[in-house]
């Protein structure tokens, strides 16, 4: 099987490391079968899509909605690079998940509009799926209400115009979206439980998301969730786009 290509940004390497485990653990990888690449601590390398199954864009520190004097160089070089792939991605329709940042890259890249209003506390929410989520074979199996986890600053407030959209929450119209056939995006982590949020929570206690003094109470609140439903998102991605 051709591997499938992570696309890493987070700096920090107990989250990056953390994604990588989740990704091949959920996506049923071996090894060399998930390929990672961090953007945010080299450019990004030469690739070319048909060494892939499909391409992963993990989760961010960075916000798409930032003003451009606000974002690092580094932000913005990554940015650059993922929609100069995400050109490539689109036309050829070619598989494609994004989960959390994934909503901000593709959204953004195909026209819509990503802001602050939408933006959901560290937690588990309920997330429903849409008429269309329901027939799509990504999301298969899934109930069609379940809790994920999520936490984030900016989300869709106006999908791209030929976006079809596929769950929703109370708090964020746009949990997810599909573009064309094969181009997937989550609000929410499809590669998180409970452990695997924990981790992001002591990594970035002091990120923005929350106060940091309330990191043990937000611990335990999340501790006691019970999420199981989430990562069949990825499984079923990498059964459906899995090729020689």
């Amino acid at each position: 099987m051709k591997p499938f290509l992570l696309l890493g940004t987070r700096p920090e390497d107990a989250a990056a490391d953390g994604e990588l485990e989740a990704v091949a653990r959920f996506g049923g990888l071996r090894p060399d079968e998930l390929v990672r690449v961090r953007l945010e601590a080299a450019p990004m390398p030469a690739l070319a899509l048909d060494d892939f199954s499909g391409v992963i864009v993990g989760g961010s520190p960075f916000n798409a909605s930032d003003p451009p004097a606000d974002k690092s160089a580094t932000q913005l070089r990554v940015e650059a690079e993922l929609a100069a792939l995400l050109d490539e991605v689109v036309a050829r329709d070619f598989p494609f998940l994004g989960a959390c940042y994934g909503v901000g890259t593709l959204g953004v890249h195909q026209g819509g509009v990503v802001d602050r209003t939408y933006g959901e506390a560290v937690g588990a929410v309920p997330v429903t799926l849409t008429a269309d989520g329901r027939r799509d074979p990504v999301f298969e199996g899934l109930p069609d209400t379940f809790d994920a986890f999520v936490g984030h600053k900016e989300a869709i407030h106006t999908p791209p115009p030929h976006a079809v959209v596929l769950a929703t929450s109370p708090g964020c119209p746009v949990q997810a979206f599909r573009v064309k056939t094969n181009l997937y995006a989550t609000q929410f982590h499809p590669e998180l439980d409970v452990p695997g949020i924990v981790t992001r929570i002591e990594v970035y206690r002091h990120a923005g998301y929350f106060p940091a003094d309330t990191t043990e109470e937000l611990i335990v609140e999340v501790s006691e969730q019970v999420v199981d439903h989430p990562p069949r998102v990825l499984a079923n991605f990498v059964r459906r786009y899995a090729r020689d």
